[in-house]
Parts: C-alpha cells; structure tokens; sequence
C-alpha cells in the first residue's frame, strides 16, 4: 500500500465468455489489488487475479441489491484513497447500462484518478454469438440499445414512437419482464405485429439459447421455452438471418417460423 492516492479502473468483463474480456482489461485485473465485480462477470476472470487480491463482491439481483450504490461508490473511493489500485469489474461494458458514468463521477468528485476499459456489450454479442448482426447493409442502417425498465417509465414514453419509426434494430437490456408492455409500446406506435424478435439467454456462454418470433407470438413462445433474465432482446429484420448465421448453438430450440413483415 502506498502513502499516495491510488487509481481506479472501471472495466468491462464482456458479455460472459471469459475470452471476450480485452487485453487490457485483462492487465488491470492481473495488476488490481481490489477487485469489486458484479453478479455477472464470469467467475473464471477472478481466477487471474494476483495473489493476495482483495475480491468484493457487488451483485444485484432484480429487486435485490446485495449493495447500493451508493456503498459501492464509497469503497472505490475509500480503497483508492489507501492508495490501492482498484478494479470495477463491470458486466458488458461500464458505460452501456452499468452505472459506470456515476462511479466516475464520484471519483471525480473525490480527485480520485480513474480510467475506463471499454467492453464488449451484451446488445452486440449476445446477437452475434446468435448469429444476428445489429446492422446490415441491405436491411438495418441503424440500432438503439435501450433498457427495458423504460417499459414502465412514464417520462419516456414519447421515445417509444421514435423507436418504432427511426430504427432499424432494437436492442432491449433487461426487458424479459417488460416484454409484453415493449410489445405493445412498439405496436401502438407503428410497429408491424409481423416484427421479428429474438431472445438470447445467457448470450455467448455454452448455455446460450436462442428464441424467435414476431411482436404477435413471441410472448408464447419465450413462455413455453422458459426464458428467463439474462436475456438480450433483438428486434428488426436483422433477426432472420438468425437461422441462417448461427454458428454458436449447437442445438437449436424447435421455433414457430418467422413471418417476413
């Protein structure tokens, strides 16, 4: 430990394949004294860490945090103020969804030095590893990666027309227990029932399994294959390329076919 402040880095594990992690994600792992991660870094990474690490654990569950916050904020700040160096080792990437923006601001706050480690998000892997591209010349010039839990938000309700009618793709975070409520945002403002849509659980991990649809039937079939969180949410004409681009699976879950729309 050193008298002089340390440093934080807030890094992106990937998606749950531990190859996907960077090499220099890797590196501040490898060199971390602290090592605060989520419920969904893969446990395999923590195996790099040097001997002596100190490993906080930091996962949420839905409607259950195992810590705040606003904890997890102090203790960045607290084991870089011992002059630790300090990993936030985050889900994806740290600034898609991960709250990554807030820990940097209160280490900013605090005149702790941080740095950001990008990762690859699950929005894009989880569908590649599904063998849906998110762009596609000839059929998607654009994507959105959106939340799920802005399903319920009253305040972005107005966005749910400039989804349906400016992009191409969708990409739906944490939205299985949203789903019907997205459906029918997405329908009231112009989406074809025909949409294709695909669920991706537990994207690029041996236990991936993928699921197909439209707007119209997807509710039913995400019922009877059980999927559950995690699970990425695709939507748009990428998704027919599913079946022919699945290169991952090794087994494919019997689907309803997707009807063009």
């Amino acid at each position: 430990m050193s008298s002089m402040v340390g440093k934080v880095y807030l890094v992106g594990a990937g998606p749950g394949d531990p190859d996907l992690i960077t090499v220099k994600g890797m590196r501040c792992l490898q060199q971390a004294d602290v090592i605060l991660y989520d419920r969904l870094v893969n446990p395999e990474l923590l195996q790099h860490a040097k001997e002596g690490a100190q490993l906080v654990y930091c996962g949420k569950l839905p409607h259950y945090h195992t810590m705040k916050q606003e904890t997890i904020n102090h203790f960045l700040v607290k084991y870089a103020k011992k002059g630790y160096t300090v990993v936030r080792l985050k889900g994806g990437d740290p600034f898609v969804f991960g709250r990554g923006g807030e820990e940097a601001e209160e280490c900013a706050k605090n005149h702790v030095p941080f740095e950001i480690v990008p990762g690859i998000t699950a929005g894009i892997a989880a569908s590649a590893y599904a063998g849906i591209p998110v762009t596609h010349r000839n059929i998607s010039k654009s994507f959105a990666l959106i939340t799920g839990h802005q399903a319920g938000d009253v305040e972005a309700e107005h966005q749910w027309s400039h989804l349906a009618k400016a992009v191409d793709t969708i990409c739906v975070y944490m939205g299985v227990s949203h789903l019907p409520s997205i459906i029918k945002h997405l329908i009231q403002h112009g989406k074809s029932p025909k949409t294709p849509i695909a669920l991706v659980h537990w994207g690029t991990l041996s236990e991936q399994r993928t699921v197909v649809g439209t707007l119209e039937t997807i509710e039913e079939i995400v019922e009877k294959a059980k999927i559950a969180n995690p699970s990425m949410i695709v939507i748009g004409e990428v998704v027919n390329l599913h079946h022919r681009l699945n290169w991952f699976e090794k087994e494919i879950i019997p689907q309803l076919p997707v009807v063009q729309g």
